[in-house]
């Protein structure tokens, strides 16, 4: 048995007078190394570890099969090169305050939790003499976390760092008057009862009014009364339905008065501290409907002979920096909404107009300030350097993605005519470059088609389309991810603090999931500590043109880690890169504005640059950003869940072609693909036969028949039933269940697997 390690370990666990007196055959025991990895997240890989357990030659060895034994349990987790407590809470993590134990210590649980099991339980600590509001049950909070001493209690323990704005009680409904005169709150959430209201507590509502209201304690019988708040717009009026989504999530819509007021007494950029690039040919393309445009591109072939092949890459974009000063009222409003928002009838800027769509916006024949680098690569597509630049530029077109790949192809019209051989022709030429360094890089290449939601007039559905996918949105993305490297090498190498753009390898327990699922298809997933996007790619090329190809890219996706923003680099896994920073689009996300002012400070560009208060601030920004980015996501798929579901209310009884989309216990998750929309179908309405789940195969089967349904099956659905305002759709499945390998195989694991719940499980559900 190891010596027991006492108090915080910082570095090598240790005294050194114990150091001198352990044996050359000293090895920790289990739990010394698991505490020493959750009290040392930023020391924990393997030779950080042996380094600091003074382990030496065959104890190295023995070091890394009990690392791996812990990870196959699932106790450790590995992200790149480093070690940590499965399910551990980031450093700095958005919580959610449940209640107090017994001394009147507040708890809290966060708010997303990734791991299996229930999430862990954080003591909150509040500082003596800490200004602000002071947290309380029901509060959600930014705080930074810390593995506790104290094994009996709480995992860990945070300190406070921001109180977000309290939410009432209040849910969001549609108002309507049926036609016997009763007062009904249709709900926006799917689990979310129907209400009625007594007239006395109407407010001033209408039919069809989206309303605020507050739920009165629910009687015995009938449905749920409630009050109305607030009546927050029409559902009548355009743009009524993600006004729903941005009220359910909170999102900030409207800018104060302040930052309005700043941003219309800000004046235009000067010269001052700028090289002229005003007669460089930048052009932006973006699509077709796009109000602001924030990134521009050149591209020649270079003349150096040392570089025969090679091509210059130029992107500039939008100085933001230049109007937007660190902690003015246009800041802390741009830090509050993190991003701007993208529904399809309305967009939420995270900058009011005057600087989103006037002065950054880098339009056609005007000057524009901008930050730009200029990128050398080899004929192989190898970036060789870079440098940045703050300039004054003017665009020479405004193109749509369509209209220059039309010119390329062939088909130039009357603006990209005259700039086809000088412009457009060496940006593509430049491309073929940098595509021969993309393909050798093997990013993650999953084909999984995007949708857009064309509206009419009175913003309802007119159609849905999916694009297709250009040589010209290729072009365009892969410019800016190298212009987005090239900012994050050039901060790190300046050692300027930065927000990486980070994503994760997929976590171990996905990636067994995966080789699981993957083996009822007869396809292998190679086992090794160091994923990369390659293997994931040689699986899809397999399947590429097979029935099983957008199954296979479904759960490929799944197995996958979120990307987020953190100071602290791992790297991007599905891009392939070992550093990447957002850097190109400052008008529309926080995360790029701060790489801005960090590129200003390090290269001593001017005024706007990183200070060192906002420098003390991006882990706290970081977790911000990151989650207001995913409120983002939620608000934005929820809205086309809505405009969906109200498109195809007159639609009952259709049949529809559909795939399966997602498969649970409880029945099946199914999209239509020509319109993007997602329904439920429960498993009791699939036959006489018994249906059991099937996690490793994603399937749903009969236990009689051994037939079933699979993740990413084509099937023929009738609608039979649709909530609008809630985005929810129920159908009834026409298809005939299909024989499935291995069921029968894997009904077996199941019982095992029951049999060996019930007798973890007591009376009434309590374990023993």
């Amino acid at each position: 048995m190891a010596r027991r390690i006492s108090g915080r370990s910082h570095g090598d666990p240790r005294t050194a007078d114990t150091r001198a007196k352990v044996k050359d055959d000293y090895r920790p025991s289990r739990d010394e190394l698991l505490r020493y990895i959750a009290e040392n997240p930023d020391r924990s890989g393997k030779r950080e570890i042996a380094k600091a357990f003074a382990l030496r030659g065959d104890d190295r060895v023995w070091l890394k099969d009990m690392l791996r034994d812990l990870q196959d349990e699932g106790l450790l987790t590995k992200e790149r090169k480093r070690l940590s407590r499965a399910g551990a809470v980031p450093h700095v993590a958005v919580l959610d305050i449940f209640g107090r134990d017994a001394d009147g210590v507040l708890l809290a649980h966060p708010t997303e939790h990734a791991g299996n099991g229930a999430p862990p339980v954080i003591a909150i600590r509040i500082s003596r003499g800490a200004s602000g509001p002071v947290p309380g049950i029901g509060d959600r909070v930014l705080a930074k976390t810390f593995p506790a001493d104290d094994p009996s209690g709480p995992a860990y323990t945070g300190r406070v760092m921001k109180v977000f704005e309290k939410r009432s009680d209040a849910v969001l409904g549609v108002f309507r008057v049926l036609k016997d005169g009763t007062l009904r709150i249709e709900p926006v959430e799917r689990r979310q009862p129907e209400l009625i209201v007594d007239k006395e507590f109407q407010n001033g509502a209408r039919n069809g009014d989206l309303v605020e209201v507050e739920p009165a304690r629910a009687s015995r019988y009938g449905l749920p009364r409630a009050k109305v708040l607030a009546v927050l717009g029409s559902l009548t009026s355009e743009k009524a339905v993600s006004m729903i989504a941005i009220h359910a999530h909170d999102i900030p819509h409207i800018f104060p008065a302040d930052v309005i007021a700043e941003a219309n007494v800000v004046k235009p950029a000067t010269m001052e501290h700028r090289e002229d690039w005003r007669d460089l040919p930048l052009v932006t393309i973006d699509p077709a409907d796009a109000k602001d445009h924030d990134d521009a591109v050149f591209a020649t072939p270079d003349t150096d002979e040392k570089n025969p092949g090679g091509v210059i890459a130029t992107v500039a974009i939008a100085d933001v920096a230049a109007y937007v000063s660190y902690d003015t009222a246009l800041d802390r409003e741009a830090l509050k909404r993190g991003n701007s928002v993208y529904f399809p009838d309305r967009v939420v800027p995270m900058l009011p107009e005057r600087i989103s769509n006037d002065l950054c916006s880098l339009r056609e024949g005007e000057d524009r300030p901008a930050i730009a680098v200029r990128m050398t690569f080899s004929a192989e597509g190898r970036k060789l350097r870079h440098s940045f630049h703050r300039v004054m530029m003017k665009s020479k077109a405004k193109l749509a993605y369509p209209q220059a790949q039309a010119a390329i192809d062939g088909v130039p019209d009357d603006k990209t005519r005259p700039i086809l051989n000088s412009v457009l022709k060496p940006l593509w030429d430049a491309y073929v470059v940098l595509k021969r360094g993309r393909d050798a890089r093997q990013p993650l290449e999953l084909d999984l088609p995007e949708r857009k939601i064309l509206l009419k007039a009175d913003g309802t559905v007119d159609r849905v389309i999916v694009p297709e996918r250009l040589d010209a949105h290729k072009l365009i993305e892969e410019f800016m991810i190298q212009a987005n490297v090239a900012a994050a090498e050039t901060l790190e190498g300046k050692k300027e603090p930065l927000v990486y753009r980070i994503h994760d390898a997929p976590s171990l327990a996905k990636q067994e999931s995966l080789r699981e699922f993957l083996q009822t298809l007869s396809l292998s997933l190679a086992r090794g500590a160091q994923m990369r996007p390659s293997q994931f790619n040689s699986i899809l090329e397999r399947v590429r043109g097979a029935d099983n190809e957008a199954l296979v890219n479904e759960v490929v996706l799944r197995s996958q880690s979120q990307a987020e923003y953190s100071p602290k680099n791992i790297g991007h896994f599905g891009l392939n890169l070992r550093r990447y920073a957002h850097f190109t689009s400052p008008i529309r996300r926080y995360a790029d504005l701060i790489v801005h002012r960090g590129l200003i400070a390090a290269l001593g560009l001017g005024p706007g640059g990183l200070t060192q208060a906002e420098a003390d601030r991006l882990e706290e920004v970081a977790a911000l950003i990151s989650a207001t980015e995913r409120r983002a996501m939620a608000a934005e798929r929820d809205t086309v869940d809505r405009l969906i579901a109200a498109y195809l209310a007159e639609r009952v009884n259709d049949t529809f072609d559909a795939r399966i989309s997602g498969v649970t216990k409880a029945g099946l998750f199914v999209q239509l693909p020509q319109f993007g929309a997602d329904g439920f179908i429960p498993v009791s309405t699939l036959g006489g036969d018994y249906y059991i789940y099937d996690e490793t195969a994603r399937s749903l089967y009969g236990e009689r028949t051994g037939k079933g349904y699979q993740l990413a099956d084509r099937v023929e659905v009738r609608l039979v039933e649709v909530a609008p305002m809630a985005g929810a759709m129920r159908f009834e499945m026409l298809t005939d269940p299909k024989p499935l390998p291995g069921s029968k195989r894997s009904f077996h694991k199941a019982k095992g697997r029951a049999r060996a719940s019930q007798s973890r499980v007591g009376p009434r559900g309590r374990r023993r």
